[in-house]
């Protein structure tokens, strides 16, 4: 039972740790607004809801990797559509080569203790 607990604390680390990256990402290809984003990040079954998305993309604004503009809608409340900045590229181009050492240096780690 805290085996079980510990590996769930461990995952859900491990999905914090990256869910930023990965929304930089879906918005490296267009804006978005905040569902899609939840959407785009099911399908890589990382599920996230409204109440954890918000405030990251604040802190990504705030942080001047994102900027957003009012969409009008034609069923219901204007929308936020979230891009990246010049900035926020350039951050994902770091993180993106950051993740890329990190996997290389796990599987040589894994690869060596088989």
């Amino acid at each position: 039972m805290a085996d079980q607990m510990k590996i769930e604390n461990t995952k859900a680390q491990m999905r914090k740790g990256v869910l930023e990256f990965c929304i930089l990402s879906i918005l490296s290809s267009k804006e978005a607004y905040p569902s899609e984003i939840i959407d785009k990040l099911k399908e890589g079954k990382l599920i996230v809801v409204e109440g954890t998305l918000y405030p990251l993309l604040t802190r990504l604004k705030n942080a001047g990797l994102l900027k957003y503009r009012w969409e009008e809608s034609k069923s219901g409340p204007p929308r936020k559509y979230y891009e990246l900045t010049k900035v926020g590229e350039e951050f994902l181009k770091e993180l993106a080569s950051t993740w890329n050492d990190l996997v290389l240096a796990v599987e040589l780690t894994r690869k060596n203790n088989k």
